[in-house]
């Protein structure tokens, strides 16, 4: 799932309309993302990881030398890792759209994809507009 998505904003993909952009790193689950396809991937693509390991994770010879150094770095100092990696910032994201959410309600009425994006901009917009006058 994670290739795909990347694969997604990079551009890889069949639909014509998707511009191909530069990702530097990823922010994933550790659950379903840490694995050593995805690693291999990441490291594939120069894309820095930012997965956070299983707790019984352990440096191998069988293991990616990219998901081996993120076990390294995470049993050496996870604070340092969280902070080098920026790992742990989704709660500001969560806010945002709870906030948003309250104020407009979770559903939008449009039905064609262009329609729901725009729907979508005009309410963050409005709620950046009210926020700036609280």
């Amino acid at each position: 799932m994670l290739k795909k998505l990347i694969n997604r904003v990079l551009g890889d993909s069949v639909e014509p309309n998707m511009t191909a952009k530069k990702i530097e790193s990823v922010l994933a689950d550790g659950g379903a993302h840490d694995t050593n396809i995805n690693f291999r991937y990441l490291e594939h693509r120069g894309i820095k990881p930012g997965i956070k390991i299983r707790k019984n994770s352990i440096i191998s010879s069988r293991n990616n030398s990219l998901g081996n150094m993120e076990v390294r770095l995470q049993i050496e100092n996870l604070f340092k890792w969280k902070m080098k990696r920026r790992y742990g910032h989704r709660w500001m994201v969560e806010t945002g759209f709870s906030s948003i959410k309250r104020m407009f309600g979770e559903y939008i009425s449009a039905t064609r994809f262009q329609n729901m994006v725009k729907e979508i901009t005009l309410k963050v917009s409005l709620y950046n507009l009210f926020r700036r006058l609280a």
